[in-house]
């Protein structure tokens, strides 16, 4: 039988005064007698095949009967299975059925609140009629990034392992935001971090047993974040506690642009942001002699340079900030060097793409977002620091309600003064999994196969005359465009524009598009886990298919 079944509306919904009838779990909001083994709806008689929940006095044959209770094991069991269930049909159907599944949605803005209730249910509702709503109301408002055929922005990769691991951590349910408050939330945390670092080549100084360490912050944004602070913290130190107008922060014009948010959030005044240009003579990578005349010139004028944000697969086109120039300027000047990694780095793991963070060494921090493409699933940015005392001195807070006795200072790890917030979900859990259950060299076959897909698709565009590569591709991200006719770059702009909306309105595909140079580019990006050839080849088609139509019909 179908849990939640029943003759009206299934789990406890309460259709008024009278019988209720169903197979399942009922609820009763009042005092309700159920004559056998049923399901009580409302005020009055309930007659079913199992179990009755009842919120105030109930009986059954004359027996007291068990209250509904927000957790219980028996019913987290059966409907755990049919959640499971309806899961793993939504990603087969992804697969076998993509013309149910537009990858873009195509929804307008408030379809919603026209069809969901103005207020929510005085009495429960059956799992059925929940899980009907989610795919007949929710799902069409959802741009699916697991689709095979998403190759928008960066893919938020999932995983069997990453989803196991979130269901572990919401059943568990645990705050770890001390030792204390869960001891192995904690210590694997530090050991599962370290196992990343080995695997990433990171410096002894970034593994727990060196000076620093490694911690798991939510997403790419606030790892910058908690740098900036700690950075900020550790030069007014120095400078003094008036010296905050006078910081200087620096990064290229292709840095993702929640630096620029941390950096007003700490206090950085916003003329002293300097985004130095990049172009395509050095592949949109930061130019190290900007920096280096940008620096001296700062000095001279009386600011204080404190921090610089180096990346690593820039989010417009993949680019890479060259680190080992890099870090020796900041190394010269005292300087604190963060290395967002937060696409690229993951691929990091690969020997072949390693080099990519060569310099790190000279770097105080560096992060990566596992939920971007390690298949560690929604949210996962481990963030590695050079100094955990930069980092801890900057964000501790120690409320006598948070207070106990060690013997010393590193004899435990207490990540609420790694980050902002206090609570911290058991995010390690999935990352062990992720790194358990599929090992290392799975891993790095995985990253493999995206890059060489991306390559597939490159070589399509290459081969095909209308169109045109525009960026080096260093990972899985392929920036390309439509050709310019006769040098008209605005003409192009505009074509380019139009062939986007038009290949996203098929709902068949989803692809982003960034800007660079003036230019109007669009992306290509593999990482959705369920992406075969097959898929890359049919984006392709549908992407010539549209220019061709576009190109003739331009031409009349």
């Amino acid at each position: 039988m179908e849990y939640g079944n029943s003759t009206e509306n299934g789990i406890g919904k309460s259709n008024g005064i009278g019988n209720g009838h169903g197979i399942g779990n009922g609820y009763v909001n009042g005092h309700g007698i159920c004559n056998g083994h049923g399901n009580g709806h409302g005020i009055g008689n309930g007659h079913g095949n199992d179990n009755c929940y009842v919120n105030c006095n109930g009986k059954v044959n004359g027996e007291k009967v068990k209250k509904m209770k927000p957790m219980d094991s028996e019913m987290l069991r059966e409907q755990g299975h049919i959640m499971v269930d309806f899961i793993a049909d939504y990603y087969k159907n992804l697969e076998d059925s993509p013309q149910d599944f537009p990858v873009l949605s195509q929804v307008q803005p408030g379809y919603l609140r026209d069809i969901l209730p103005d207020s929510a249910p005085d009495h429960p509702e059956p799992l059925k009629e929940l899980l009907h709503d989610v795919s007949k109301k929710i799902i069409p408002g959802l741009t699916h990034w697991q689709s095979p055929s998403y190759f928008a922005y960066y893919a938020s990769s999932t995983s069997v392992a990453g989803f196991l691991g979130e269901m572990l951590n919401a059943g568990l349910s645990v705050v770890g935001f001390t030792w204390l408050t869960s001891p192995a939330a904690t210590e694997l945390e530090v050991i599962v971090l370290d196992w990343l670092a080995k695997l990433l080549q990171l410096p002894d100084h970034f593994l727990s047993t060196g000076s620093g360490g490694g911690v798991i912050q939510g997403t790419g944004c606030e790892a910058v974040l908690v740098v900036v602070l700690a950075a900020r913290d550790r030069i007014m130190k120095k400078a003094g506690k008036n010296s905050l107008s006078q910081l200087v922060v620096y990064a290229s014009d292709q840095t993702h642009s929640s630096f620029r948010k941390a950096c007003l959030i700490g206090g950085i005044h916003e003329e002293n942001i300097r985004l130095l240009k990049t172009d395509s003579s050095t592949n949109y990578g930061m130019p190290p002699k900007s920096l280096e005349e940008a620096i001296s010139s700062d000095l001279a004028k009386g600011f204080i340079p404190f921090f610089i944000c180096a990346t690593v697969g820039t989010t417009s086109s993949a680019a890479v900030d060259p680190l080992v120039p890099l870090g020796k300027i900041a190394k010269s000047y005292g300087i604190w060097m963060h290395v967002d990694a937060a696409y690229a780095g993951n691929a990091c793991i690969c020997p072949e793409f390693r080099k990519h963070i060569d310099g790190v060494e000279n770097a105080d921090s560096f992060n990566i977002n596992a939920h971007k493409w390690l298949f560690a699933n929604q949210t996962c940015s481990p963030l590695w620091v050079k100094d955990r005392y930069s980092l801890i001195d900057a964000l501790k807070t120690n409320p006598e309600y948070l207070e106990y006795k060690v013997s010393k200072r590193d004899e435990v790890v207490n990540y609420k003064d790694w980050q902002i917030s206090l609570s911290r979900r058991f995010r390690s859990l999935k990352l062990w999994m992720v790194l358990r259950l599929y090992g290392a060299e799975n891993l790095r076959n995985f990253i493999r196969d995206h890059v060489n897909l991306a390559k597939h698709f490159e070589d399509y565009v290459a081969q095909d005359a209308h169109f045109e590569v525009v960026t080096t591709r260093y990972f899985s991200l392929v920036c390309f465009r439509l050709a310019p006719v006769d040098g008209d770059e605005d003409k192009c702009n505009e074509r380019n524009r139009e062939l986007l909306a038009t290949v996203n309105s098929t709902g068949k595909i989803f692809i982003s598009h960034t800007a660079l140079s003036g230019k109007f580019i669009l992306r290509f990006a593999v990482g959705a886990p369920l992406t075969e050839e097959k898929h890359v080849t049919e984006a392709w088609r549908i992407i010539q298919k549209h220019a061709t139509e576009f190109i003739h019909n331009k031409k009349k």
